[in-house]
């Protein structure tokens, strides 16, 4: 049996599955999960880049415990976070998250250099305020020297394939939502870097989905006991779980539902017009150049900080039930709002919300998840008519996969609100994607069409009528 292993890197935790293929069905089992996070240090938010890379190797260590020794392996992780390396490729400064705030104000300042309408133009980017773009304009602003000191940019799974094989290279779907890709040239954008003032030489060449890097650096062979291949699935967590969506015809859409949901189509060609600029759409990179047109949204992070707030005494299979006791609770938020990024009290934050747009206040936990959950099917119902508006369709059905699928109160909701019918799976999304990289890597599967064919047939698949009702539950099978 060959073993094909995916790291899959999440904000809140990442874990290693191993994956094979046994009668054109895909095979998952988890082998280690560890728990990640930011933390504060001095006055920046950062993750912990060496205890990840320290979790990578234990985890390749259990694998070589259990007799499974991967043929293969694969890094994913979050967008827009990297690292800066000096001349000796040592690390400077913090590896800081995207929810810091040093990005405040950074927006509007690339705008008096690059017009808003032109940004758009070269990238086809959604504008968010942590994009990798401002995140380096504010180390130019604030602590140049460390730009001036910096010759390499790597983003965050860059930095992690470059531990394990000491080769330097940007990934293609993970770069691009830096914001300084070019969508049509599908390289660094030198004009962008030049008007900004940030040396085009610390990027490294962008190398696709699929692509073998090599083996292992030679003391992690000697530390492993064995070699493997390093390949390239789509590194951006989000690129990997649209690979393993099921549904591979144009009548359907793709939620994927996690602490972020993202929610579009796939297409052949990026959408850098004025309107989908207005309704804030981006074209990001995908496996085999396709171009996943989608929208962020804010997503399950809403419920894992209402969550944290009353320090984890519900499950969130409890806050699902609690939600359907209090189906006919109606007030909603904008989940989008910068407000909801990294509040001091999520709970507060959506009380005070609902108070300032004159809605009922949630007051008990069942209102406070209604809310939510209602929040989300509505944004997605939002984004869904600006889609059928841009492309003059009406689509059929929404394909939900990533860990949130599992929560059927939102299923049920996102087909009651948008008429759609919904298919609810798979649930790894994210690590069978990755895994599929590797598999289409050795031509195990000849295409994509066949890879979304054996993943349909190997994972149980739920779906919701838009005539479900929210307080019982009836998924068909």
């Amino acid at each position: 049996m060959e073993y094909y292993l995916a790291i899959d890197i999440g904000a809140s935790s990442g874990r290693h599955i191993l994956g094979s293929v046994e009668n054109g069905k895909l095979k998952l089992e988890e082998i280690y999960r560890f728990e990640n996070g930011i933390s504060k240090v001095s006055d920046e938010y950062c993750w912990d880049i060496d205890k990840l890379f320290e979790n990578i190797k234990i985890g390749i260590k259990k694998c070589v415990e259990l007799g499974k020794t991967p043929k293969s392996v694969g890094i994913d992780t979050w967008a827009v976070d990297f690292v800066l390396l000096d001349k000796d490729d040592e690390v400077i400064g913090n590896a800081v998250s995207y929810r810091d705030d040093r990005t405040e104000g950074m927006m509007e300042e690339v705008f008096k250099i690059i017009p808003r309408d032109m940004m758009y133009l070269y990238t086809g980017i959604q504008f968010q305020r942590f994009n990798t773009i401002y995140q380096l304009l504010s180390i130019k602003k604030n602590k140049p020297e460390i730009l001036e000191k910096a010759k390499t940019f790597l983003m965050i799974p860059d930095y992690l394939n470059f531990l394990l094989t000491g080769k330097k290279f940007n990934e293609y779907t993970n770069a691009t939502t830096t914001q300084l890709v070019n969508s049509f040239d599908r390289t660094w954008d030198p004009k962008i870097l030049d008007e900004l003032g940030i040396k085009k030489g610390i990027f490294q060449e962008i190398k696709l989905p699929k692509t073998k890097i090599g083996g292992l650096r030679g003391e992690l062979t000697r530390e492993f006991g064995f070699d493997m291949e390093v390949v390239l699935p789509a590194t951006h967590d989000t690129g990997s779980a649209f690979i393993s969506s099921v549904c591979n015809d144009s009548d359907s859409l793709y939620l994927s539902s996690g602490t972020w949901s993202l929610i579009g189509l796939e297409n052949r060609f990026p959408l850098c017009v004025p309107q989908t600029m207005e309704y804030n759409f981006t074209n990001e990179g995908g496996i085999d150049y396709r171009f996943r047109f989608i929208k962020n949204i804010m997503g399950l992070w809403v419920i894992q900080e209402v969550s944290r707030n009353l320090e984890n005494k519900y499950s969130f299979a409890k806050l699902v039930d609690l939600a359907r006791t209090k189906s006919d609770f109606t007030s909603i938020v904008d989940v989008n709002d910068d407000r909801f990024l990294k509040p001091e009290n999520m709970i507060n934050e959506i009380k005070d919300y609902c108070y300032d747009t004159d809605q009922k206040v949630p007051g008990d936990v069942g209102e406070i998840a209604m809310c939510v959950y209602n929040s989300l099917a509505h944004c997605y119902k939002n984004a869904v008519q600006n889609i059928e508006e841009i492309f003059e369709k009406e689509f059929k059905r929404i394909n939900i996969f990533g860990g949130g699928c599992q929560n059927n109160l939102l299923n049920e909701l996102v087909a009651k609100v948008t008429g759609k019918e919904v298919l609810a799976g798979p649930v790894e999304a994210t690590a069978i994607g990755n895994i599929v990289a590797q598999l289409l890597s050795y031509n195990i599967f000849k295409d994509l069409g066949e890879a979304r064919g054996a993943i349909k047939e190997s994972f149980n698949i739920i779906t919701f009528e838009p005539d479900e009702v929210v307080n019982v539950q009836r998924p068909r099978r």
